[in-house]
Order: structure tokens, then sequence, then C-alpha cells
């Protein structure tokens, strides 16, 4: 595959297939960085799953990066006050679906009541495809909006492997301190470390990788992720 040229100079700052303890990792990946705007740091494991096994959980990150999240939720009236005082964007139930249907789609996590989802699954197609299904295994189908909508806005996001066993989240911006970004990676890996099968032999995380949206990846030494 070719490369651009700004790309090519960035990848001189490394040596490809050498190993880093993860704040240098991330402060390398800080110092190739090249796009004019702010780089999102992205994280890539690759797990050793079964065809049959799949991670998919959420985590709270320590440091926030991004914006605050336009949140929607699915609910009957009487719990329309709770979401509001949450802090919930959008609130509704047959209009907002209706609304959905009809292509809007301008929010960032939705999250149902149990009695929603019968209703709500009819936007299967709409919002599985975008990512913005609400799922229990996400925390995002449940009955206490006080508690996931406060852990949202601090900062929780969602894992999730894919059909090869290789997960993908961002977890900063170049911008913010190696240190920061490091403590967001940890945080990450002891989830996932959590949710390893039980019938998994050899190593589960098989390999960690760091890179910001543009430049060339950094592998990390996975010793430093025990």
């Amino acid at each position: 595959m070719k490369r651009g040229k700004k790309y090519t100079e960035s990848a001189k700052k490394y040596k490809p297939g050498n190993t880093y303890e993860l704040n240098e990792a991330l402060t390398l990946v800080k110092t190739m960085a090249y796009a004019k705007f702010d780089e999102t740091v992205e994280l890539s494991v690759k797990l050793n799953l079964k065809k049959s096994q799949s991670i998919r959980d959420t985590v709270v990150l320590p440091h926030q990066f991004r914006g605050e999240k336009k949140v929607l939720v699915f609910c009957k009236p009487e719990k329309e006050k709770e979401a509001q005082e949450a802090g919930a964007t959008f609130i509704g139930a047959e209009e907002l679906i209706e609304k959905i249907k009809g292509g809007w789609t301008d929010f960032d996590v939705a999250v149902a009541t149990p009695d929603m989802m019968k209703d709500v699954g009819k936007l299967g197609m709409i919002l599985g495809r975008k990512g913005l299904m609400p799922n229990p295994k996400t925390g995002t189908v449940t009955f206490d909006l006080k508690g996931t909508l406060a852990e949202l806005k601090k900062g929780r996001v969602e894992f999730r492997a894919d059909k090869t066993g290789v997960m993908h989240l961002a977890v900063g911006k170049v911008s913010m301190e190696p240190e920061k970004v490091a403590e967001n990676v940890r945080v990450v890996i002891t989830e996932v470390r959590r949710k390893r099968p039980v019938d998994v032999k050899g190593e589960f995380i098989q390999s960690v990788s760091v890179a910001s949206t543009m430049g060339p990846g950094v592998w990390v030494a996975l010793r430093d992720q025990e």
C-alpha cells in the first residue's frame, strides 16, 4: 500500500516491529501525529477467542476526551421526569420511534427502559447499523435512568471484539497528556481481562497497539499490561 509523504516521514520516528512500554508508546504516538486536527488515540487489542465467543461490555474511562453526549431516552410518561433530571437530551416514546423511522438519528447514545423494548425493537435495522440500538449487555436497557445517564456523562464507553477477535476503541486525544491516555488504556485492559471466557487456553490478550487517527500503529509490551 502506497503511503503519503507525511505518514512516511512520521513512521521514521519508530522502528516497526518493536514493542514499547505503554507511556513510551503513547508519547511516540503523540510525536508522530501530523494532522491539522486533534487526532483521536485508538487502542487495538487482539484477543484469543473462539468463533463462538464474543466480548462486549462497557467501561467508564477516568479521563473524558469528548464533548457531552446527546442521550436519547425511550421511556413511558412515569419515567420522563427522572430522565429529564438525569440530563437526557431527548425523551419520549412513540413520537421518537416514528421520528427515527423517518430517518432522524441526531443523538449519540440511546437508552430504553425494558418496557419500551418491544416497540424500540422495530428500529433494529436503523439503530443497529449505526451502533445505537439499546442493549442490556451495554447497560442501555434499564429502569435506572439516573445511574445510567450519570455514567454516560462521566465517560462510559462500549468495547466489543469483532468477528476476528480484534477490539478497537478510542481512548483519548493526542493533545492529552500521555499519562492520562495511559490510565484510560489500563482501565480498558483491566475490564477486558475480567471478561475472559473460562475456557480460553493460553494467552487471552495476544497483542496491544496504539495509534493516532492518521498515524502508524505502535506495539505495546504486553508485560506492561499485567
